[in-house]
């Protein structure tokens, strides 16, 4: 095909200009809410590329448009990264943005600025080409993922009325493409006991004995919870416990529990509660908690810490020219798979039911760790990915 050989002789031709764009975003700290220096990067670096119609929406995305077609295909990145931890764990600076032996090196290498990097030479290339198919192509640098993973896509479906047809999510999937991953919640156990002195302890009743009941009960739980195939099991975990007493000779009154829940293929928001007070009974409080962190931008864009699985079968066509853009590309089958962790595609498959697959540069066993890492061929190969599905969907 000669569009694909085209396109990846350009990739190839840009891959030193798509390793720069990486190095010069990793350069800048951009943790959740604290994006609007890299956001004004990448804005600078597509309008450097050629990319015309760029802008900066309210919650603080950046977003360019190729093409105009009649259908919309959105390759989304999200821009926010995690900060970097004991930096002492780094053998180079978490922000060097060094380019040597064919990787780009320092923190959001791999989560996920590696993908908005490769989407910048996708954008520039599409642009040269004068696209001009079936297709209105959006790329979208989001906010906040790390804070609240699919709520700037809330933001994007609601408010921004971007709904596209099909959705390409550029997290590291070490050139795989996948098609799904596990949804998750947080809830908030609070428990309410009774103070007493600390020499007469039965006169009170003391929330760490019923919520360390309750912690046992979490643990057993997970045992049980229930499997896909394809995507695994849930799995439910008690991630901070917090009492409260008068003082510390004093029976604690008051407690809170966090509890991190994964949830697998049939389960959802309705069924881990009901699972959950089960084991607390009616004495405890469970509540699923609301995100309300304003954006860089000052906007407050408030969502329920509730993230729905999704996937995708493999014979959907979306899955399928995916893996024709692979081997059109590369002259080999791709590895179809899913991810671990979680991504924006709980908002815009769990949520809204667009269908996505994810293709990504970086190995996601780096994600979050130090001297995080990403291959510049990698970069390369995205780029003409992202170029070439366009063409094939």
């Amino acid at each position: 095909m000669r569009t694909a050989e085209y396109i990846r002789q350009k990739a190839r031709e840009y891959r030193n200009d798509t390793a720069q764009y990486l190095s010069e975003m990793v350069k800048i700290p951009s943790v959740s809410c604290e994006e609007k220096e890299v956001v004004l990067k990448i804005k600078e670096l597509l309008e450097s590329a050629g990319v015309h119609n760029v802008r900066i929406d309210a919650l603080g995305n950046c977003i360019a448009r190729v093409g105009n077609g009649p259908k919309v295909l959105a390759i989304d990145a999200h821009i926010d990264t995690v900060d970097t931890g004991d930096e002492s764990q780094w053998e180079l600076s978490p922000f060097s943005g060094i380019i040597k032996d064919g990787y780009v090196h320092g923190r959001g290498t791999v989560d996920q600025e590696g993908g908005a990097a490769a989407m910048i030479t996708a954008a520039r290339i599409l642009t040269e080409m004068k696209y001009d198919g079936d297709y209105t192509i959006y790329f979208t640098f989001t906010v906040m993922e790390e804070d609240c993973d699919g709520m700037c896509w809330e933001y994007l479906i609601t408010e921004e009325k971007l709904v596209p047809d099909f959705a390409v999510i550029t997290e590291p999937t070490n050139l795989g493409i996948y098609r799904g991953h596990r949804g998750r919640m947080e809830m908030e156990l609070y428990f309410k006991g009774l103070s007493a002195h600390g020499s007469a302890p039965e006169r009170g009743k003391n929330v760490i004995y019923s919520a360390s009941k309750v912690a046992l009960g979490i643990e057993k739980l997970n045992e049980n919870l229930r499997s896909d195939p394809f995507l695994g099991k849930g799995t439910i975990a008690a991630t901070l416990f917090r009492s409260q007493s008068p003082s510390l000779c004093a029976i604690p009154d008051l407690a809170r529990m966090h509890i991190d829940r994964r949830l697998t293929w049939g389960e959802d928001k309705e069924s881990a509660l009901a699972e959950l007070k089960k084991i607390c009974g009616k004495d405890v409080t469970i509540e699923v908690p609301e995100y309300h962190r304003p954006s860089y931008q000052g906007t407050v864009y408030t969502v329920e810490k509730y993230f729905p699985t999704w996937k995708i079968p493999e014979d959907h066509p979306l899955v399928q020219s995916g893996a024709k853009t692979y081997e059109a590309l590369f002259n080999e089958k791709p590895r179809i798979d899913k991810w671990t962790f979680s991504t924006n595609g709980v908002s815009i498959c769990g949520r809204h039911g667009i269908p996505c697959i994810g293709f990504g540069p970086g190995n996601e066993i780096h994600a979050h760790a130090p001297n995080e890492k990403t291959p510049v061929e990698h970069l390369e190969k995205a780029a003409a990915f992202y170029t070439l599905i366009p063409y094939l969907l």
